[in-house]
């Protein structure tokens, strides 16, 4: 099948994916007692994470069924729902080690991990919108999207169902980095993404560029916790007043 095509009708099948995906990860220990008492910053964070999740699907099908306005108009709702799943996931994380007086190696690469992510989501999601005129362009930046969030889900199904993997993570202060593995199936992906779109398209344009934005994002994640000027950045995000 034509990438073109498969974005224009049959992309919802990979949202779908995403979101059971994401439904699976997060069953034991979010949506599973969703209605047990469990602490307002995680759910904040997790209904607007998984709003986004069936608004992805949502949007996908109103594309195959060809209701553009409709599209449209949901879209604009995104530009309230971004920055709530932003500010909500920079709220949960500082919730965690708000105050905290010293912070060690496991939280300089934590925050990485969980700070950054949103970071390379919300410019990829920033180039979906600022390219929403060319539709070739918005459809495979809206998709890039799923994969600067991806490890939250990976490394939870990792945990339940693919343990035997966790020896073969590399480790940052004797810790083994689950991510890792999600990392790589993201950057599969996208390469895979990039070689179907050339062969397809010769085009060599979202793709590269969300490859790009996924590869800083975790090369920072690996490496910014040995780094003065983030650990100096944590400490300042920690004491944010968020909480």
């Amino acid at each position: 099948m034509k990438l073109d095509a498969f974005l224009n009708r049959k992309v919802f099948i990979t949202f779908i994916v995403f979101l059971i995906a994401a439904l699976t990860a997060f069953w034991p220990g979010y949506f599973g007692r969703i209605l047990a008492p469990l602490d307002s910053h995680l759910h904040r964070h997790g209904l607007a994470m998984i709003t986004w999740c069936f608004m992805l699907v949502g949007q996908a099908l109103l594309i195959k069924n060809k209701s553009f306005g409709i599209h449209r108009a949901v879209g604009y709702l995104s530009y309230a729902l971004v920055p709530i799943m932003a500010f909500t996931a920079f709220d949960l994380v500082n919730h965690l080690f708000h105050g905290a007086q010293r912070l060690g190696t496991g939280h300089f690469y934590f925050i990485a991990l969980s700070v950054n992510s949103i970071f390379a989501f919300l410019i990829i999601y920033g180039l979906a919108i600022y390219f929403r005129k060319q539709p070739i362009l918005h459809a495979r930046f809206m998709v890039s999207t799923m994969f600067a969030i991806i490890t939250p889900i990976t490394d939870r199904l990792i945990y339940r169902f693919f343990r035997f993997l966790i020896p073969y993570a590399p480790k940052i202060g004797g810790s083994p980095i689950v991510p890792f593995f999600g990392f790589a199936l993201a950057d599969v992906l996208l390469i895979g993404l990039i070689i179907w779109d050339w062969r397809n398209n010769k085009r060599l344009t979202a793709f590269p560029v969300a490859l790009a934005i996924v590869l800083v994002y975790q090369y920072s994640v690996m490496n910014f916790y040995q780094y003065e000027f983030w650990q100096m950045f944590c400490y300042w995000f920690v004491a944010l007043p968020l909480d």
